[in-house]
Formats: structure tokens, sequence, C-alpha cells
């Protein structure tokens, strides 16, 4: 970097070569330490290829192993030349079996289905239909598929698509399911119906450890930041702490607001108290990811916890409907989905005359909560 000799920046500098590369969703151009998880969906796709129906796949592992981008990495793959369409759903966004069929429909039309008064069943068919005169294989990746069982849509999502060759003669579709839910049994809570006939290929991937933390990180820091900008003992210490989160996300968005304070300092290189002020912000990126997917009523009901933390279900039912005017049914509903997306801890306990009832307990610091939630 050209500038001042005193290591300080001038006006129209920057640390960053291409800021982009540490954005959450970039895919980088190599794809490291998962080798074999590679591998493993490459057999169950293969038959696709051939124009045969692809193996269905359950990918699992922790939040920020590299599942999404490995997803995208093969799909960008069998985009080029063959008679397979892949399409990558977010469950995060869209929760419900229409939407999952919905956002399938504008990815093969390449527009979007009418809103209203078009049935499940037609816009399955012109699916479909579709597909069969095109002679294509459909590959669906169902990304955060533990969405879809917190919305109980997750069983007829895949029965549909499992059944589609034997509904729609010539259609051939292949599921990839994906899910960070490591509590969620994916097989064991999905309807008989369907059990019977999703038996899946199972491909795991697990948390990086230090080592191929600094190799993954170091390569983002080489494509994103100016030579210099961070040397070895720092880049060492971001890889601790996203070890340490077990999230290879929270080492990216790190990287990216360290280099933002030092760009605040004025300063050409990333200093460690940079690093150590980027992280009371980067560890809370998986809050922030989960927050951003809940829908208004769930976000109320966050809201409300945070004046009532630590309090039993029924008190904080009062504030909520009160807030809301939501019965108890959905209010239990929405309680069990963020005890499972771990936003909050629901624990049974023995209250005097009143039998057993459940305390409900934020998992985040309330303020950090709060400043997620604006």
């Amino acid at each position: 970097m050209s500038g001042d000799p005193d290591g300080m920046l001038s006006w129209d500098e920057s640390v960053f070569r291409d800021e982009h590369v540490f954005e959450i969703d970039y895919v980088p151009e190599t794809f490291k330490h998962r080798e074999s998880q590679i591998e493993g969906l490459k057999y169950a796709l293969r038959p696709a290829v051939r124009g045969s129906r692809p193996l269905n796949t359950m990918v699992r592992g922790p939040p920020g192993t590299g599942k999404t981008t490995a997803i995208q990495k093969l799909f960008g793959e069998l985009a080029g030349g063959s008679d397979v369409r892949t399409v990558r759903v977010n469950c995060q966004v869209d929760s419900t079996r229409y939407a999952v069929f919905s956002r399938l429909f504008e990815r093969i039309f390449e527009y979007e289905p009418p809103s209203s008064g078009i049935s499940f069943k037609k816009l399955f068919g012109q699916i479909t239909d579709r597909l069969i005169e095109e002679d294509e294989v459909l590959v669906v990746a169902l990304d955060d598929v533990n969405y879809l069982f917190y919305e109980n849509e997750a069983s007829d999502t895949l029965y549909s698509m499992l059944r589609a060759h034997e509904t729609h003669s010539g259609a051939r579709i292949g599921v990839i399911v994906v899910s960070s839910d490591l509590s969620l049994e994916v097989i064991d809570e999905l309807d008989s119906r369907v059990q019977s006939v999703f038996r899946p290929e199972e491909v795991y991937f697990p948390v990086y450890d230090v080592p191929e933390i600094v190799d993954i990180l170091g390569e983002r820091v080489e494509r994103g930041f100016q030579d210099g900008v961070i040397d070895r003992p720092e880049l060492e210490r971001v890889s601790e702490l996203t070890a340490e989160s077990g999230d290879l996300r929270v080492g990216i968005d790190l990287l990216r607001r360290a280099g933002l304070n030092a760009e605040m300092r004025g300063s050409k290189t990333i200093a460690t108290e940079d690093v150590e002020a980027a992280y009371e912000k980067s560890k809370f990126v998986h809050l922030s990811r989960s927050l951003r997917g809940l829908s208004t009523s769930e976000r109320a009901l966050v809201e409300v916890l945070v004046e009532h933390d630590g309090e039993r279900a029924g008190d904080v039912y009062e504030a909520f409907h009160e807030e809301t005017d939501l019965g108890y049914t959905r209010y239990s509903e929405i309680i069990n989905k963020l005890d499972q997306l771990g936003l909050i801890e629901a624990e049974y306990a023995d209250v005097e005359g009143r039998g057993r009832s459940r305390t409900l307990t934020l998992a985040y610091d309330a303020e950090a909560v709060v400043d997620r939630l604006e």
C-alpha cells in the first residue's frame, strides 16, 4: 500500500483489496478441508449426470462448517452443460411446502408463480411437466431444512418430492436435506410414510480445527486485504476465537470488522485490539442470523422475553397475548421453535401446587438481543 511512512492511511486509501471476500455469502474459488464431504456428495449426484434420479442425501453439521458452500460449489459445476437442474432453497426464508415449491417454480420458469389462485397440485404439476418436457433431472437442496421441521412442514414437503416419479411418470427429482441443528433427529421426526421412502446417503461436516481455520482465513486475507495488513499473530488470534465459536462465519465477519476498526484508527495494519473489539460483535453472527429469519409474532415473543426474562411460561404468555392477541397454542409453538433455534432455554421445573411449569430464559445477553432486533 502507498501512503505515509508512519503506517497511517491517507484519506483515499483502504486496507481492503476486495471487501466482498469477507461477506458471509461469498463463495471462495478454492474450497479447502472438505474433500471427503465433496466426494460423498458427488457420489450421490453422479446418477443425475447420467439422466437418472440421484441418491437422496442428508448433510448435517454445526453452523459455519461449509455445508452451504459445498452445495453451491457442486451446483455451480453441474450448471455447466448437463441436463441437471439444480435449485437451492433457503428454508429459513421459505419454510412451508407451498413456499418451497413456489421457489422451485420461480427458478425453473424464471418468473414467480401467481401469489394467489393457484393450488399446490397445479403448481407441482406445472413444475414436473416442465422437467419432463425438457428431459431434465431436478436436484433440490433444502438448506436449513430444520426450519421446515420447526413449522411442521418437512414431511409433506419431502413426501411430494420423493413420490414425484410415481404421481408424475417421468419426473426425476433428487433431494439434499441440509441441517445445522444437531439435536434434530431428521429421520425420526418424519412421518412413517416418508421414512419408508427416504433412505438418504449421509454426509457429515465437522467443525474446523485451528490449523484448518488459519489456512482457510489466510486465503481470504490474501484475496481481501492489501499486502501486510494483518500479521500472523493477529490471524492466529482470529482463528482461535473462531474455533471457540465453532463457526467459520464468525472468523470471516471478524476479519472484516477488524479491518474496519483499523481504518477507523487510520491505520494500515490490524492490531490485536482491533481483533478483540471486533469479536464483541462478530461473536453474535448466529444470533443475528436467527433473528433475521423470525416472523413478526416470533420477534414479538423475543421482545416480550427481554422484559420478562427468566419468568414462568404462563406469566410470559399473559404479556405476549396482550401484545399480539395470539392464543396459547401458537404461543407454545413459537416457544418450541425459539428453543430449537437456541435463542431461548425452556426448562421445566416443579411449582408448588401447580405441577410442572416451564421457565423461559434468553440464551443471550438481553442487550445483545435488543441491539440485533432493531
